[in-house]
């Protein structure tokens, strides 16, 4: 049968029985297929002519069929079908069935060639079975170069790098595959040191000649070790050998010289490639994001919107999350908008930035509207909800969505468990707290990590429970770390409990010396404590040690443009009407009923100066510039890289009854919504 006619023929469907079993075709179809199918392969074994019956089979993809059918042939069948059976069942990654036909080989008589003994060899590399690959090659009576690089490649690709090499240095002669598939081997092993050695070796070789692939192995692994000054090397070698055509090799190189920093060479590349697709203007942009080069990320992202390249999840998650970094609301809502006018898949991951975005904003409402959106969430998009919430101040929520997610049947993780926590701990609610605390081994059968340690100890320190705190801390199975210890400081900071904070800081210290976050609180409870003396040797020792305070800043945005305010600066254009509008809400405040919390002010001053220095910190300067710079009624949000202040968040309160504004400031532990005088922390904070 010849093979215009083969290829006419119809695809087998799986046969009934085993053609090894058979004396003859029985009277019923043996066949599920036309009859013109069947009448093929009858006629062609009818006529004792397996091996085109078995070619036939093979062209139909009809492996197990096939193999079955070679115990019938009286004789060897041709070379060429043992190579298609071969051929098959390394695509499938049937080792079984290649077993069987190469004892088959064996049993028949037939006597392979290098290349029937290669595609063997192939095989059993690629089925995982290495061990009789090698017996195959160390029975060869004959090798070529591609016998031995199949065996150097086998190895390589298992992570075998070890026997792969003593192979390597055993070939009489090599070629491109055989450097290609060491260096790489060695870059899939994380040896990238190793893959450069054996670059080097390579070119010192006289008649070795680096093709695309090795060049973008080697440049992969001077990415991975960072070392520009390999990976510069390389791209000179890519310019001499003429491979700086290919574009693929143009995206390593590219990807090289970011990861080594050097992101303007990078972008040199990049602007060098013709036609870039989304992976290259993807990577290119993440970059600029990695080395916190915002503006010019963006800027690409903008062109790549307008260019014929469409960006993928990777490139909306990329963007997503440095919006989210820079807390830029506005660009993040753009970005949506785009994607969803393009047609984004609602299940890919870039929903779930959509939400961590949204939560890290204070924007609740459009992150539940995306989750909403989703017939199954995943666990991201679920957990940055349930934190979302649990720190704008709405634990009842963050709880409720929690049990929505065990009723979706997602399987909460630890990381889940701390917004749970959190939760937990920004509301006061200590007795659910413990609660869900222990069913995370009892009922959920994960293990407590540090993270849920720190939590609960915050929750406990918080409410006062200090006798509880200790033996939570001692029956500790790890060493507690130095964000629990703040904890318990923090907590002590609130109770005045001294004795408890002194131990706190003494760990404090002895983890992290150069924080000065430390010496302050302990500064401020002594002082709380009317311990002047101690108060006082605490901002000693702080000077003494050369550490110094971290200032205070916050930042609002109006019309795209963020404005940055710290205590005391005067740079702001608006500056003098900021002071002025802050001294008639301080009046009004008063009038209202406000109290400066004078006592935070620890320098010798009169109490009228003390009143003044509270007057302009940062956050009370950014939330007069947003209300002077947006229409009336308008909600305002702020943002500060500190907690907020007992006094500023007291003023704030006043300040939203006062210009019926809904204010919203996130500070580095949570958002606090102030509505009407009221904080969406009810004081717990």
């Amino acid at each position: 049968m010849n093979q215009t006619i083969a290829r006419k023929l119809s695809t087998f469907v799986n046969m009934s029985s085993s053609y090894a079993s058979m004396k003859r075709f029985p009277e019923k179809k043996f066949f599920n297929s036309n009859q013109e199918d069947v009448s093929v392969v009858e006629r062609l074994c009818k006529g004792k002519r397996f091996s085109e019956a078995i070619d036939v089979l093979c062209g139909q993809k009809q492996l197990i069929e096939a193999v079955q059918l070679l115990s019938r042939a009286k004789k060897p069948p041709p070379a060429s079908t043992y190579c298609n059976l071969i051929q098959i069942c390394t695509q499938r990654r049937a080792l079984e069935e290649g077993k069987k036909v190469h004892r088959h080989i064996i049993a028949s008589g037939f006597v392979p060639g290098v290349v029937i003994c290669n595609r063997l060899m192939r095989m059993y590399a690629k089925c995982g079975s290495l061990v009789d690959a090698r017996k195959v090659f160390d029975e060869m009576p004959q090798r070529d170069v591609c016998s031995w690089n199949v065996m150097v490649s086998g190895y390589a690709e298992a992570g075998l790098v070890e026997e792969a090499r003593k192979v390597f240095d055993e070939m009489p002669e090599r070629d491109s595959y055989s450097w290609t598939a060491m260096v790489n081997g060695y870059v899939k092993r994380d040896q990238p040191e190793e893959a450069l050695v054996m670059y080097s070796l390579m070119q010192k070789e006289r008649d070795s000649k680096a093709n695309v692939f090795t060049v973008s192995s080697a440049v992969a692994a001077a990415a991975e070790i960072a070392c520009i000054r390999r990976g510069r090397e390389i791209h000179g070698h890519v310019v001499r050998a003429g491979l700086d055509s290919d574009e693929v090799l143009w995206s390593s190189l590219m990807d090289m010289y970011g990861k080594c920093g050097c992101i303007d060479e990078a972008r040199r590349i990049f602007d060098k490639i013709v036609v870039k697709d989304v992976v290259s203007w993807t990577s290119m942009i993440d970059r600029y994001f990695k080395s916190r080069r915002w503006r010019e990320g963006f800027s690409l992202f903008s062109e790549l919107i307008g260019s014929n390249a469409r960006p993928n999840e990777y490139t909306f998650a990329g963007v997503l999350n440095a919006c989210t970094d820079l807390t830029t609301e506005e660009v993040g809502k753009q970005v949506h908008g785009y994607m969803t006018r393009v047609g984004y898949d609602p299940y890919s991951f870039a929903s779930s930035s959509l939400v961590d975005l949204y939560t890290k904003c204070g924007n609740m409402e459009s992150a539940k509207r995306v989750v909403d959106g989703c017939d199954k969430p995943d666990l991201f998009s679920w957990t940055s909800l349930i934190g979302g919430y649990a720190q704008n101040g709405e634990p009842e929520k963050a709880l409720k969505y929690f049990d929505l997610l065990l009723e979706s049947g997602t399987k909460p993780d630890h990381i889940t468990f701390v917004s749970v926590l959190s939760a937990c701990t920004h509301a006061g609610l200590v007795e659910k707290g413990l609660e869900y605390f222990h069913s995370i081994t009892e009922k959920h059968g994960l293990s407590h990590t540090d993270d849920h340690y720190t939590c609960l100890v915050d929750l406990l320190a918080r409410s006062g429970r200090f006798e509880e705190l200790k033996d939570v801390i001692s029956e500790m199975p790890m060493t507690p770390s130095k964000f629990l210890w703040a904890s318990v400081l923090g907590g002590c900071s609130t109770h005045g409990n001294v004795d408890q904070a002194e131990e706190a800081a003494r760990e404090l210290f002895e983890i992290e010396p150069e924080n000065p976050a430390t010496y302050v609180t302990m500064a401020n409870i002594y002082a709380a404590a009317g311990k002047w003396e101690e108060e006082g040797r605490m901002r000693k020792r702080m000077n003494q040690t050369g550490v110094t305070k971290t200032p205070g800043s916050s930042w609002t945005e109006v019309k795209r443009k963020r404005h940055v305010f710290i205590a005391g600066d005067t740079s702001n254009p608006m500056h003098e009407q900021i002071v002025e509008y802050l001294g008639e809400l301080r009046e009004k405040m008063k009038e209202e009923g406000y109290v400066p919390a004078t006592s935070l002010v620890l320098h010798d001053v009169e109490d009228e100066q003390k009143e003044e220095n509270l007057v302009y910190h940062s956050e009370k300067l950014a939330v007069a510039f947003a209300i002077l710079s947006t229409p009336e009624g308008t909600g305002v949000k702020v943002f500060k890289n500190l907690r907020s202040c007992v006094d500023c968040h007291s003023a704030i309160k006043f300040i939203s009854k006062i210009t019926k504004r809904k204010i919203t400031v996130r500070d580095s532990a949570r958002f606090h919504c102030f509505e009407n005088g009221q904080c969406s922390c009810r004081d717990y904070w």
